[in-house]
């Protein structure tokens, strides 16, 4: 039986290990780019920076020290030079690719901050595993700029799971679009019509506003906006407003709005405020061939026909009428039920006429 050398003795004391193997170690030496581990083999394990991280500019030294434990995986057990390649991050990988299998299949809501913006969607990382986010699936409305969520914490589900062909994919929306519904169904429950309730200007149109409710929209349309006329809602809503509204209509997921509450109706004491015989001063609001409509109030147009502006002839009233411009005139026919008012310019010339000839028959 031959004996063995000494080096046979001292290579046969230390553990065999393989291409792929975990090995646990030591770390003996550190760099700012390198990593050195006993890993009780006849060679030193080395992790390099770039499979460690996958940061180029960190420094391993503020990572570890000196006496810390670590599990590596092999890459290389001889990469020519007598050392045993190591990589940290892969194995890091790993483990999290597993952590996010486990969440594929149970539905688990996972939460992390943006790690990176890029062109389609942001990317997140579980444990070292990568996911990725389709633009598309962080939000349940269209996201033109992404740029907000860098290093945002977030939560999203696993919708696709596929690392061999490194296709990991996150879905934020379906997470919005359920809490969306639940919102909207504690909202339905207790709205109902009549209720005055507080809501934010999220959009506004030519057509309208939309006020978010708290997870529903409800639609403002410019004809609810006030008791008199609103030309363009731009010009009286921004986005961001704090509006006390009515709620005017629900249907089915639909909710009409008003800011036309009962109790600020110009036409409550209409009987009062417009009473036939009633001198009242207003604003020509628009004119047409047949007469002037005279604003009195928000919400309230009386007509000034053509044949009521003068005792003299007048063809069309913007002869002698301008828009904007404020007159007197006396009220001469109100019907409450259909908000009409009828106006007379031409009596209150009679009237003066006729104190002034009374006036000078007393005189004489």
């Amino acid at each position: 039986m031959s004996e063995l050398t000494f080096e046979q003795m001292l290579d046969e004391s230390f553990k065999t290990i393989r291409n792929g193997e975990v090995v646990d170690g030591t770390v003996i030496d550190v760099k700012p780019d390198e990593i050195v581990l006993n890993i009780g083999y006849k060679a030193d394990g080395i992790i390099s920076r770039s499979e460690y991280t996958n940061d180029s500019g960190a420094d391993l030294t503020k990572a570890v020290s000196v006496g810390d434990a670590m599990t590596a995986k092999v890459l290389k057990v001889n990469d020519g030079e007598g050392q045993v390649l190591l990589t940290y991050k892969r194995l890091a990988a790993e483990k999290g690719n597993e952590r996010l299998r486990e969440a594929y299949e149970n539905h688990e809501v996972l939460k992390a901050p943006v790690a990176q913006i890029l062109g389609g969607g942001l990317s997140v990382v579980i444990e070292e595993a990568r996911v990725f986010i389709p633009a598309s699936l962080v939000s349940d409305t269209y996201e033109k700029d992404l740029s907000k969520y860098q290093d945002q914490e977030i939560e999203f589900v696993i919708s696709e799971f596929n690392p061999r062909r490194n296709r990991v994919i996150g879905d934020r929306r379906q997470l919005l679009v359920a809490e969306r519904a639940e919102k909207q169904r504690e909202l339905f429950e207790r709205l109902n019509v009549g209720d005055a309730v507080e809501g934010v200007v999220k959009n506004v149109t030519d057509f309208g506003a939309f006020v978010d409710l708290g997870g529903v929209d409800g639609l403002l349309h410019i004809s609810e906006m006030s008791w008199g006329r609103v030309e363009n809602p731009k010009k009286v809503f921004k986005v961001g407003d704090t509006l006390k509204v009515l709620v005017k209509d629900i249907h089915d997921t639909k909710i009409a709005l008003s800011l036309k509450f009962p109790e600020t109706n110009p036409w409550a004491n209409a009987s009062e405020d417009y009473a036939v015989g009633k001198e009242i001063t207003g604003k020509v609001a628009r004119m047409t061939d047949f007469g002037a409509f005279i604003e009195l109030a928000p919400g309230v147009d009386a007509l000034l026909h053509v044949s009521q502006i003068s005792r003299a002839h007048v063809d069309k009233p913007s002869d002698v009428l301008s828009v904007g411009q404020e007159i007197t005139a006396k009220i001469v026919d109100l019907n409450e039920s259909e908000k009409k008012i009828s106006l007379s310019m031409k009596v209150l010339e009679t009237a003066s006429e006729e104190s002034v000839e009374e006036s000078a028959q007393e005189e004489e």
